[in-house]
């Protein structure tokens, strides 16, 4: 069975913990044409607020996931279609790649069928979830394809996430962990601003993931990305 994000160009991620635009509903940004809706960040994860976006989106006829920063925060509920768990391929710590998945396991009885895992490759050292796993942000294009070929031929990931959160990465770098994948989707997020950023990066990446902007700029400006998306 093929999975769905094969088919997708762009994806918008919706923040929990942070506001939305005045004027600006859950229902307006799942009706600018995005493929599917992922629920996460990085601080400030409750159940609650995850759960109050998931409610608010579900009516909408958009693909939800979640992507939970811990198991504390795992929504149990029918209106997703599955769950995105990131491991941290660059990491500074193995808790990162492997041992928060471990403890999840351990205290928590995973959807197996519904959970799939994202090979992240975090890019901008400035970034909270950069910070969080101490990242080693200092790599060339090699590196970013050879943690791509990594993910995919010796973890069997099929997702490859480059994550430059919060600044606009480098076409050079994609195009590079582009190259390293021949099976696995990648998904590229960081600094989407405009019609033309999302086209950039949407030449390299299969998915272009779009988050800040929805919650500072709003639906037209969404809209551009979404457009940019489907014209690459």
């Amino acid at each position: 069975m093929t999975a769905p994000w094969t088919d997708w160009n762009h994806i918008l991620k919706l923040d929990p913990d942070k506001e939305l635009p005045d004027g600006v509903t859950f229902g307006d940004l799942c009706a600018t044409g995005t493929d599917a809706i992922e629920i996460g960040g990085t601080m400030g994860m409750t159940e609650e607020n995850m759960t109050a976006v998931i409610d608010a989106c579900a009516e909408h006829d958009v693909p939800l996931y979640q992507e939970p920063a811990n198991p504390s925060v795992v929504v149990r509920n029918d209106a997703l279609e599955g769950y995105f768990i990131p491991t941290v391929f660059n990491a500074g710590s193995p808790f990162w790649i492997t041992e928060a998945h471990k403890e999840w396991v351990r205290i928590d009885t995973v959807d197996w069928e519904r959970t799939t895992t994202e090979a992240y490759i975090v890019m901008n050292p400035e970034a909270d979830v950069a910070t969080l796993t101490e990242a080693d942000c200092d790599l060339g294009a090699d590196d970013v394809e050879a943690y791509a070929k990594v993910a995919e031929r010796m973890f069997g990931q099929e997702i490859v996430y480059l994550e430059y959160s919060g600044m606009l990465g480098d076409e050079e770098i994609v195009e590079a962990a582009s190259r390293g994948v021949d099976e696995s989707t990648l998904f590229y997020g960081g600094g989407i601003h405009d019609y033309d950023s999302a086209y950039g990066m949407a030449q390299y990446a299969d998915v272009i993931v779009v988050g800040d902007l929805a919650h500072d700029e709003g639906v037209d400006a969404l809209r551009e990305t979404v457009e940019a998306a489907n014209d690459a």
